[in-house]
């Protein structure tokens, strides 16, 4: 089951400009952004809400962050037809942003000469997206979508793997459609995908129903399942991912936290952020989006 796979403006790049000038700051940078901000007193506000950004990113799924668990990302979903659907979207792109782009799959995929620019907070997704056969050919940039601000624009901008579900805030929706536009071109494309919360398909996240198998490459045969929690209020779901690899027995889980998001709310928020949608998806066969569609795939531009 392809789970997420992934994690304002003006102010924030001109801090990063400031400081950073390449404009790629990781979480390991920012306490320094405070140090070097209270310098200069037009920067301290933008300086202490990354100290607050630093605190609420305390938390970090392991589903991602650690190794351990990393290495069973692409067995247990590997290319699917979302990541086909986009490489048809990239052939007419001469460069692409994949956001939350994890181990790099999609990108190193792409073989048409395209600019190509991969984002995501997870080291040791990025990690395994470096190795990859002609993953040379991709820049892969460790940093947060809701604040990366690399000073240029792309003809195409995907956000696949679910991954604009793991901004679980309104805020912080806002902060990466707003990165969606700040580096689109005026005649480029986004695309993503959010599970359509009217479909439930958290009911089906139960151990017996989500139980399945699959083969790595140097573990053998492993076992994965899932369960779930759903909470109405906030639109989050909470969710545990487990692997058992047969031949040892070993055990690895994670928890994680997705938010499903109302198709009116995301059309309200995609306005805001400057960004006309051209045509509404229910599913990666491109089937138009209706009330029970299994997933919301806009594709857009700028208004």
């Amino acid at each position: 089951m392809k789970l997420a796979s992934m994690r304002k403006g003006i102010g924030d790049c001109a801090l990063k400009s400031k400081f950073f000038p390449a404009g790629d700051t990781t979480k390991s940078e920012l306490t320094a952004v405070r140090e070097h901000a209270i310098l200069d007193l037009t920067f301290v506000r933008a300086a202490s809400h990354w100290e607050c950004r630093l605190l609420e990113d305390t938390f970090e799924d392991r589903l991602y962050s650690d190794p351990d668990l990393t290495r069973f990302y692409d067995p247990d979903n590997g290319w699917g037809p979302d990541l086909e659907f986009c490489r048809g979207l990239a052939q007419d792109a001469g460069s692409v942003l994949d956001l939350g782009c994890g181990t790099g799959l999609f990108l190193a995929h792409l073989m048409g000469g395209q600019e190509l620019v991969g984002v995501d907070p997870a080291a040791a997704m990025l990690e395994i997206a470096r190795k990859r056969r002609d993953g040379d050919r991709v820049k892969w940039i460790e940093a947060d979508a809701r604040d990366i601000c690399l000073g240029q624009e792309f003809d195409l901008i995907v956000m696949t793997g679910h991954a604009f579900q793991v901004f679980l805030t309104e805020e912080d929706q806002r902060a990466v459609l707003s990165t969606i536009s700040r580096h689109l071109s005026p005649n480029g494309q986004f695309i993503f995908d959010s599970r359509n919360p009217d479909a439930r398909e958290w009911v089906t996240w139960r151990p017996e129903e989500s139980r399945r198998h699959f083969e790595h490459p140097r573990l053998g045969e492993v076992e994965a399942w899932n369960d779930a929690a759903h909470d109405a209020a906030t639109g989050v779901v909470t969710y545990q991912t487990f692997y058992r690899v047969i031949s040892s027995g070993e055990r690895f889980s994670a928890d994680s936290k997705i938010c499903f998001t109302a198709p009116a709310r995301l059309a309200n928020l995609l306005e805001g952020a400057g960004l006309a949608v051209d045509e509404w998806l229910g599913d990666w066969q491109g089937s138009p989006f209706d009330a029970g569609s299994p997933e919301i795939i806009p594709i857009g531009r700028l208004r």
